[in-house]
């Protein structure tokens, strides 16, 4: 049996709850691989910046920020995911009765493009990373000045650093601290989700149309597969923008993205740009397997849809 319809959409508690789980157990499963990305991505250099050693530095930061970030990008994903397809199909409806009824001439003046959904579900996730790093960009920054061994290797005390600023600069100061990266970590992120996640959806629907019916969720098993796939493409992808993400939080003196650009370029080419994309690829994949496996198998839960 098929169907056009499709499973319906977890109301925003579940995507709230399901979202913050998930970003909790990919951060902390997978800190190891993030500690060794940012040294080897650090303009100080691997070992310069504590090699193999305290691999954990900055993990309080990550406890703090994993929850609310996923939960923010997962809520605002869904709601605008659900508003578009909503719109979407009211207006197939309207041009439905305009045709008289006429299905594929509904179509056809709709345009009946294959694109419409993907370009939903990148407006979405795009939205949705907007939102998230919000919370993402403030302990994002403490976290990878801890892994990095700045300011005593602690997230306390990299935190510490940057709000001893006050009495010296005002709140202006800490606040532009607390958020610098946050152009370049917005430019990263869109790119990155507009690939994983209608990556991931794509082939969601592919499950869904191979067990014949498109109205079944697939199993968190499935989701953890193709988040693990999507999250590859995705990751390898955006490298180069991660590498300047790191270069920009990790630097004394705040620089601009183009000056960093061009300094990078004139004097190592165009090598550093792919500098960590091992370890940014095998830990996006196994964290698209994680996140995204979790978050299905806590949606189905909620939903009563255990597979």
């Amino acid at each position: 049996m098929s169907s056009t319809a499709k499973p319906s959409q977890p109301p925003f508690a579940t995507a709230l709850v399901a979202g913050g789980l998930a970003g909790t157990t990919v951060d902390l499963s997978l800190f190891p691989l993030d500690t060794l990305k940012t040294r080897l991505q650090s303009a100080a250099g691997f070992f310069p910046s504590g090699g193999f050693s305290g691999i954990y530095r900055g993990i309080g930061s990550a406890v703090v920020g994993s929850a609310p970030g996923a939960a923010f990008f997962f809520c605002t994903y869904e709601g605008v995911k659900s508003a578009l397809a909503s719109r979407r199909r009211r207006q197939q409806d309207e041009l439905l009765l305009l045709s008289g009824g006429d299905g594929l001439h509904a179509k056809q003046q709709g345009g009946g493009s294959r694109w419409v959904e993907p370009a939903e579900h990148m407006i979405a996730a795009s939205l949705g990373e907007v939102a998230a790093c919000a919370i993402r960009v403030p302990t994002e920054v403490v976290k990878q000045r801890a892994q990095a061994g700045l300011h005593g290797g602690s997230s306390s005390a990299a935190l510490g650093a940057i709000l001893g600023q006050y009495k010296t600069s005002g709140l202006v100061s800490v606040w532009r601290e607390l958020y610098r990266g946050w152009g370049i970590t917005v430019m990263r992120e869109v790119p990155f989700t507009i690939i994983q996640f209608p990556l991931w959806e794509a082939l969601k629907a592919w499950g869904r149309r191979r067990k014949g019916d498109d109205r079944l969720e697939v199993s968190a098993a499935e989701s953890a597969l193709y988040g693990s796939i999507a999250g590859a493409v995705a990751a390898a992808t955006t490298t180069p923008l991660d590498v300047l993400k790191t270069r920009i939080m990790l630097s004394k003196e705040r620089i601009g993205v183009v000056p960093l650009l061009r300094s990078i370029l004139k004097t190592h080419g165009v090598r550093p740009f792919f500098a960590g994309i091992g370890p940014r690829v095998g830990w996006i994949s196994v964290g698209g397997a994680i996140f995204l496996g979790s978050y299905q198998w806590a949606v189905n839960a909620l939903q009563g849809n255990i597979l």
